[in-house]
């Protein structure tokens, strides 16, 4: 089997707002196709036009090759192989970056191939199952334009998150720092007061995470206020810190009341190495698109695993990346939770529209899937209707 072409779609949704921290409004799809009429398809969470010419640019010389180039006439079974391939020949243009998340969603794509191929699904192919189910988290995202409308928002989606089924959920609470929420201005004070009616409205039976989404600059600002959250029992507290800043990560890590997770935006397994080993965090999450693929996360895994840290992967986009987040979670012992919604409960009209839900919620828990590949169809009249012209 040998891989004919590359296909990369960039889909918008209609209502897209530039001032909008949420990255489910836009979406890069690749389709790798082979000779034998199977393909497979992959995405990843980047900004979708840079992504796209990352793929379809042509190369310039051995250092920065084109990856369609690189790629035509390849057997798609041999994902390590072409990941290196991939990486040593864009290295003066990539390395990092928007190329590594290309890269992740051209990997995504082969493993639905080798998947579909082998009529296996993929966490078959990663090791197989080490848990008979995947325990998700909700991500909740509040509206408000004062931040008082800002707490009742998050209250309420906590505890329509409990009642839904759920057993855990992240509450982003974000009032200052670069990515706050529609340009509120809230305290400190105020966002503990939050957490805590948080806290209050689902009980202590459940689990709750926070994301400040790099609200704070340095540790012990940081820690000036997270002392106070101690007695209200947080599973992990997700990048208080911009991401570059590993002594800070250290500092919080040794002298916090809870976990500190973070990596959602880091390339490579390199960039996970730097984060646990400098930063020592105690949760990495990894996204299976931006880290470079499966390929590359399982990698990550396992370096976690060897150090005795915890993986929650960051999955923010449609189906296709739920469903590769999910196989890698079935396949490792230690993923307590994953990142998910169904999409009756997203506002994202691509989460709605580009796939059927590849999973199952039940009880709290969501059913191992059982389809070759990934197990994603799909709605080609979405891809249609996003897709815009580049």
């Amino acid at each position: 089997m040998k891989i004919v072409d590359i296909e990369s779609y960039v889909l918008v949704a209609p209502d897209l707002r530039q001032d909008a921290t949420s990255s489910s409004q836009d979406n890069l799809v690749v389709i790798v196709r082979t000779d034998e009429g199977i393909y497979g398809v992959g995405e990843t969470d980047t900004g979708p036009y840079i992504a796209k010419s990352c793929i379809d640019s042509p190369g310039s010389h051995t250092m920065a090759k084109g990856m369609k180039e690189l790629l035509i006439g390849m057997d798609p079974m041999d994902t390590s192989a072409i990941w290196e391939k991939l990486y040593v020949y864009t290295a003066m243009s990539g390395r990092r970056g928007a190329v590594i998340c290309a890269m992740g969603a051209i990997d995504m794509a082969l493993w639905d191939i080798k998947g579909k191929a082998l009529n296996l699904p993929v966490y078959k192919l990663l090791g197989g199952a080490q848990k008979e189910y995947i325990i998700p988290y909700a991500s909740l995202q509040p509206n408000g334009n004062t931040v008082k409308e800002y707490k009742e928002s998050l209250v309420a989606w906590a505890k329509k998150a409990k009642e839904y089924g759920y057993k855990a959920a992240k509450m982003e609470c974000t009032l200052d720092g670069p990515y706050n929420h529609s340009g509120l201005k809230g305290t400190d004070e105020e966002m503990t007061d939050i957490i805590r009616a948080c806290r209050e409205a689902v009980g202590n039976d459940f689990e709750m995470m926070v994301d400040v989404q790099y609200l704070w600059y340095d540790a012990h600002s940081c820690l000036r206020t997270i002392r106070k959250w101690e007695d209200l029992n947080l599973f992990f507290l997700e990048t208080p810190l911009r991401a570059d800043n590993l002594e800070g990560y250290a500092i919080l890590a040794r002298e916090a009341p809870m976990r500190i997770a973070a990596g959602e935006w880091l390339n490579t397994r390199f960039e996970f190495i730097e984060l646990m080993d400098r930063g020592l965090v105690h949760v990495a999450q990894p996204d299976v698109g931006r880290v470079g693929g499966l390929t590359e996360a399982m990698r990550v895994c396992h370096l976690a695993q060897d150090r005795g840290r915890l993986i929650v992967p960051h999955c923010w986009k449609t189906g296709i990346g739920i469903a590769a987040t999910a196989h890698m979670a079935a396949a490792i012992p230690h993923c307590p939770f994953i990142e998910y919604q169904p999409a009756e409960l997203c506002e994202s009209i691509l989460r709605k529209e580009l796939t059927p839900d590849p999973l199952v919620m039940k009880n709290g828990k969501l059913l191992l899937p059982d389809k070759p590949g990934l197990g994603i169809e799909l709605n080609w009249d979405a891809m249609k209707k996003f897709t815009v012209k580049t």
